[in-house]
């Protein structure tokens, strides 16, 4: 049974109770299309071990949330995340796995075009179709040295700028309204799985 404390005051005269990390801990699975490149920017998280369970499994869209559902019986998992992008599969699996996922009682943080949308947007905000050609490119310029896609540095070297990600990310989806994930380019939903996460960062 989790440790309670006793209710303290805040800065305003509230009773306030403090609550034990273990009251509000969860559990999370996240299945990663690509191998690497995702994997390793969400493990970077400084979250508890025992919190986040990332895996890399190499595959796309439909197949991927049907691994997923596979892998949430393995587990108590509170939150299973799907995290892939449009590239170029066809659009009627891209939305397919998106309504499979919500459906399902899954939460999705696609990407259309790329992952890589995500770490444009710590810098500024992109509302114009990119194709992944240019993702490198610009990225490349901005970080002031060649990208590389499956690097473990991305996260720390980011990090500093993630409000301003998840500012714009926010923005760019207010304008999909309502959403069409297959053509919605450039969008993502990748910002709301690290809101979830930094909710649990030490």
């Amino acid at each position: 049974m989790s440790k309670r404390t006793a209710p303290t005051r805040d800065a305003c005269g509230s009773l306030r109770r403090r609550i034990n990390f273990r009251e509000v801990r969860q559990r999370f699975l996240i299945v990663c299309e690509g191998e690497k490149t995702e994997p390793n920017y969400f493990r970077s998280f400084r979250v508890p071990r025992d919190v986040v369970d990332v895996r890399g499994l190499g595959d796309n869209t439909l197949n991927l949330v049907k691994k997923a559902l596979e892998l949430r019986q393995d587990d108590d998992y509170d939150q299973v995340w799907c995290v892939f992008d449009r590239d170029d599969f066809p659009t009627q699996n891209f939305n397919a796995a998106v309504e499979l996922a919500g459906n399902s009682g899954l939460h999705v943080a696609y990407s259309n075009e790329a992952f890589e949308l995500w770490y444009l947007l710590h810098f500024n905000y992109h509302d114009t179709a990119i194709s992944r050609r240019d993702y490198i490119t610009k990225l490349s310029k901005l970080l002031g040295r060649p990208y590389v896609k499956n690097s473990e540095r991305m996260y720390a070297e980011l990090e500093g700028r993630q409000a301003d990600a998840i500012r714009n990310a926010h923005r760019l989806l207010a304008q999909r309204d309502p959403p069409n994930p297959a053509f919605d380019n450039p969008s993502t939903t990748v910002h709301l799985l690290v809101e979830q996460l930094n909710r649990f960062i030490r």
